[in-house]
């Protein structure tokens, strides 16, 4: 496991966000349906959420905001026109998070009147966009709707390591990309092999690899908050991952492991605890 002797990179306070979204409830827009159905998802995620008809017939107490998503088009994109009226009676319970997908200017132009913040995944791997999630699509098709949305609302890109392969490449690519383009915040998730979906047996990146990324990314982005998402591997490597997080200079972890709790009192870090979306 890795010592507690890392600095606080220069630009931030001694402060890590730890984050137990609780009072945001996930929400899909089709239920369990995905056109897409991807290679490393295979609609998995999608059964653990809401469905926007049961959220708006009876508000859940507590809750503060939403995390919209919902399964794809073979498009890549979430049919917005026939949610719009929804979506903007769902906004008036609370903000919205949401994961739209590829936009053209008219949806990204909706989208920021309706929320808060997006998520985008921010995929500039060809043969990811293919063969992991099956799109006819190219990289800069991803690229254009990121430029779209940034237009409109504050958005969020979500840089999955591992989805290629267990050394890490193209996720670099993305990286100067985004250093060009901007950021409010960068999001990274790390493949998860989920039982049950077409890459169930096929591993997440190598911690080492990981480790290095991370370091690059806070290089590269000195004064943008960088946050270790929910969607990562369990057991003894989320042990491992979260602590390397932490001595990489990441700002937000959701749902830390109890080592990387341990550490950040060690590191005498200043522990803030947030009851929402990470995105928030």
């Amino acid at each position: 496991m890795p010592g507690a002797n890392a600095a606080v990179p220069q630009g931030f306070p001694r402060d890590i966000d730890f984050v137990y979204p609780w009072k945001t409830v996930p929400v899909s827009l089709t239920g369990a349906n995905c056109e897409l159905n991807c290679a490393h998802c295979g609609g998995h995620y999608l059964k653990g959420m809401r469905k926007l008809d049961e959220v708006l017939a009876g508000p859940l107490p507590a809750v503060k905001s939403y995390l919209v998503s919902g399964g794809f088009t073979n498009r890549g994109t979430i049919s917005l026109e026939k949610h719009e009226k929804k979506l903007a009676a769902l906004s008036l319970l609370g903000p919205l998070n949401l994961h739209p997908g590829l936009v053209d200017e008219a949806d990204a132009r909706k989208i920021g009147s309706l929320v808060e913040v997006v998520s985008f995944d921010f995929v500039l791997d060809a043969d990811v966009i293919q063969h992991v999630y099956g799109l006819q699509r190219e990289p800069h098709d991803f690229l254009h709707a990121y430029r779209l949305l940034r237009k409109h609302v504050r958005v969020i890109p979500h840089l999955c390591l591992g989805l290629s392969g267990a050394q890490l490449r193209e996720e670099y690519r993305a990286l100067q990309i985004l250093r060009k383009e901007g950021a409010d915040a960068i999001s990274l998730l790390v493949f998860r092999p989920t039982p049950g979906t077409r890459l169930a047996h096929f591993p997440p990146p190598l911690l080492e690899e990981v480790e290095r990324f991370m370091r690059q990314a806070r290089r590269l982005f000195p004064e943008i908050p960088l946050y270790l998402g929910c969607l990562r591997p369990g057991g003894l490597y989320r042990q491992a991952l979260d602590c390397i997080a932490l001595q990489a200079g990441v700002n937000k972890i959701v749902q830390p492991a109890p080592p990387a709790r341990k550490m950040a009192a060690e590191m005498q870090l200043n522990i803030r605890y947030s009851e929402e979306c990470c995105a928030f």
